[in-house]
């Protein structure tokens, strides 16, 4: 399982028509696939889960909303074999209606960081008048960027650029940056 997130660069793609649920796949840099997520639809509360494979024989990691609804959501990360919390992600609220902003923290909710979209009139552009615009997510830890999160214009197939190359001093758990795009993906791309 390891290997799933060892990797500096990855690619996400959401699955083109699903009836009910949602899921995406994740690749590696060599195009291999190393998890599966899979989100069950009519879910009251947002329990998200990522697969090693489509198979859904072992499960890797499980992102759990802690309320049923709030605009300040905050989403714990586990490691599903253990249970062992990783981290957490809590959306900014009022302020993500307009440029998406989110708090990365610890296992122990200590802020540690945070993932924001590229730029307010980029925002409201995409909001607004056109989703064709594609988003940058840029993720900061302790004051230092350490991850690029780059949609790739695709008005059918949407996919997303993962880059944590910049994260020389491994300050964010790949695992928790990953779930980070998985939310990304599943809750911001309702709007």
């Amino acid at each position: 399982m390891e290997e799933s997130f060892s990797g500096s660069t990855y690619v996400i793609r959401k699955k083109f028509f699903e009836l009910f649920g949602k899921s995406f796949h994740i690749f590696d840099e060599q195009g291999k696939v190393v998890l599966f997520v899979f989100m069950k639809a009519f879910k009251l509360r947002e329990d998200i889960r990522l697969y090693t494979a489509e198979d859904k024989k072992k499960e890797a990691l499980c992102i759990k909303a802690r309320q049923i609804f709030d605009i300040s959501a905050t989403y714990d990360v586990f490691v599903s074999e253990t249970q062992k919390k990783i981290g957490a992600l809590r959306r900014k609220g009022i302020k993500s209606w307009l440029k998406d902003e989110w708090v990365v923290m610890d296992a122990f909710d200590n802020d540690i960081g945070f993932i924001k979209e590229d730029s307010m009139w980029l925002a409201l552009i995409r909001r607004f008048l056109t989703n064709l615009i594609p988003q940058t997510y840029y993720v900061d830890i302790g004051g230092i960027r350490v991850a690029v999160f780059k949609q790739r214009f695709n008005p059918f197939v949407p996919k997303m650029d993962i880059d944590f190359s910049l994260d020389t001093g491994h300050l964010l758990d790949r695992r928790l940056g990953i779930a980070a795009v998985v939310l990304l993906g599943a809750i911001e791309g309702r709007q």
